[in-house]
């Protein structure tokens, strides 16, 4: 007999989505590869997925749902075993996060999560040395997730100047990510402004921060440092966030100077650049 690897459904997200897929797969009499013919995969990934040595996307997931008729059951796990993937330290504030009513973000590094394009995510983590990239790409994506709702949460981001030079991935990842940030022009919930250089010293030199708002429960403050992130509810630290905020926006350019200034980035910095030899030409 094969020798079947027993999961524990109750040590993790991912263990039981592994063990509720095999049972389904049974229940329905389908064999790994069979049940990958069904949804365009192959029955090794499917044996993965089971054995939580691969994971499952949310179209992998939507596309079980379908051919297994569960009713959504994977496409609602597939939010939980993705938020499992996030590091221990992270997976507070992503709940704080996804439960926001109102997100205000100063980023002096990196564009806000929720803003990355994947391959500008997958630059980013893998800077890391994550075990599972992949995964914590997955997990990065479903967070952007958020504002695809019917109400999202309204969201700030002020990013410095610094972000838009800062050349991760390489030319065509920063061209899609500028891109996207100026996908956000006009848009009714989110608002994205540049910090510009000539703004000089300003009142968050020490770093990011998120500033979190709810409808009933404290405003939250959100900090990170090398290996840890940091929440506090302090109603003291709450109003110098807030001080320094609107010190922030004050300072930054208008929503459309910044997507002036983006664009102009865009194409002066990321733009095609010719050939040598086209160069050489007079």
């Amino acid at each position: 007999m094969a020798n079947i690897q027993s999961l524990d459904p109750s040590a993790s997200p991912l263990d039981y989505y592994g063990w509720e897929l095999r049972r389904q797969r049974e229940a329905h009499g389908l064999k790994q590869g069979q049940l990958g013919d069904i949804i365009f995969c192959t029955g090794s990934l499917i044996g993965q997925i089971e054995t939580t040595k691969k994971i499952p996307t949310r179209d992998f997931s939507e596309r079980v749902d379908a051919a297994l008729g569960t009713d959504g059951v994977f496409s609602r796990l597939i939010g939980l075993v993705l938020r499992s993937q996030l590091p221990n330290w992270f997976q507070p504030y992503a709940e704080m996060e996804a439960k926001a009513t109102y997100i205000s973000t100063y980023q002096a590094q990196v564009v806000y999560g929720l803003l990355q394009t994947e391959e500008y995510a997958r630059a980013v983590l893998a800077t890391g040395m994550p075990d599972d990239l992949d995964g914590l790409v997955a997990a990065r994506m479903e967070r952007q997730r958020i504002l695809e709702r019917e109400q999202p949460p309204l969201a700030w981001a002020i990013l410095d100047e610094a972000v838009l030079h800062r050349p991760i991935g390489g030319p065509e990842v920063m061209r899609g990510q500028l891109a996207r940030l100026l996908e956000f022009t006009g848009h009714r919930w989110m608002r994205v402004q540049v910090l510009p250089n000539v703004a000089g010293e300003h009142a968050s030199l020490a770093g990011s921060f998120n500033l979190l708002r709810f409808e009933e429960d404290p405003d939250v403050v959100y900090t990170e440092d090398v290996i840890a992130g940091h929440m506090t509810a302090n109603p003291e630290t709450i109003r110098e966030a807030a001080r320094r905020y609107a010190h922030l926006q004050a300072a930054a350019l208008s929503v459309e100077a910044s997507a002036a200034l983006i664009t102009r980035v865009m194409e002066e910095r990321y733009g095609e650049q010719p050939r040598s030899e086209e160069r050489t030409v007079a």
